[in-house]
């Protein structure tokens, strides 16, 4: 008795082939073989099933009624294996390219220097991340962008995971203090000049802040990004709200309030629900993830 659930699948090519050119010698042709294998491994295909699924005729073969019923069968085999290798080649694919991650510019140089760029670059040679650096939110459903690195409110459809917090207080330069003094309460700032960002952020809690604790205070300065606070700060022409993270990095700096409670988010990193199972994208996620612990001083300070 044979054993009919051991015949090896890549015999049903040998099959499917002289079915579709009618004979041995065509099959072996189409297929790269000789005659002879061809006729060897469909007759042993034979043989395992226990049943003949061509017979030989003057002018080449034809399927038995076995073999014609069974031959949609071998078709959707060779479909599948087909799409199975095409996947495969695509999932090596996925793993080659570029992953576009976007955050405020500050944070690029952190961490670049931290050197987890490098680590994931060389854990992973064929891919490559490329910073879109901007401090208004780029959107990840349209595919500005494939991962974010983001402090504050976020989009209800993205996924992510919190891997630090985002610290904001109040800094003043040494030259602004000597002329002007230092803010002993956060209602003091009411008689400062200030700084803060311009209405292209208006979303920006920093912004919505400010106007809620000192609606009526002079303005020194607008500027459209966080470094443009950094060194409108440092310039000496007003105080104001800066990541912890950046202003006590900052020699010319004086930290006079906070941390502000009010303006304490989670850092997060996130990516689109269809994104996330790409695998390229999926790798830098994880890796990120994985390391947060080592992310922490570089998006905290």
């Amino acid at each position: 008795m044979h054993n009919r659930s051991m015949f090896d699948w890549n015999d049903l090519k040998y099959f499917l082939a002289v079915a579709r050119h009618g004979s041995t010698i065509a099959a072996g042709k189409a297929l790269g073989l000789s005659q002879s294998t061809v006729h060897r491994r469909l007759e042993e295909l034979e043989r395992r099933l226990g049943r003949a699924l061509v017979t030989r005729q003057s002018s080449g073969y034809r399927l038995t009624e076995f073999g014609q019923i069974m031959l949609p069968y071998a078709e959707r085999i060779e479909a599948t294996v087909d799409d199975f290798q095409r996947r495969t080649a695509d999932a090596e694919q996925d793993m080659k390219g570029v992953i576009r991650v976007t955050c405020p510019e500050p944070i690029v140089a952190r961490l670049i220097q931290s050197g987890l760029v490098g680590d994931f670059h060389a854990l992973h040679p064929s891919l490559r991340v490329e910073f879109v650096m901007s401090d208004g939110y780029l959107d990840l459903s349209k595919g500005e962008v494939d991962i974010a690195f983001r402090s504050g409110d976020t989009d209800d459809e993205l996924v992510g995971r919190k891997i630090a917090e985002s610290i904001w207080a109040v800094y003043a330069s040494r030259d602004y203090l000597g002329r002007h003094g230092s803010p002993d309460r956060v209602e003091d700032l009411m008689s400062h000049l200030l700084v803060g960002l311009d209405e292209s952020l208006a979303k920006h809690r920093a912004v919505i802040w400010l106007k809620q604790i000192a609606p009526n205070a002079k303005m020194a300065a607008r500027v459209n990004s966080v470094l443009g606070l950094v060194s409108a700060i440092k310039s000496g022409v007003g105080i104001g709200p800066l990541p912890v993270a950046l202003g006590d990095a900052e020699a010319d700096l004086v930290r006079v309030l906070g941390p502000i409670p009010e303006l304490t988010r989670s850092w997060r990193i996130l990516t689109h629900p269809d994104l996330r199972r790409v695998p390229r994208i999926a790798a830098f996620f994880d890796f990120i993830v994985h390391h947060r612990e080592a992310l922490r001083p570089i998006l905290t300070g």
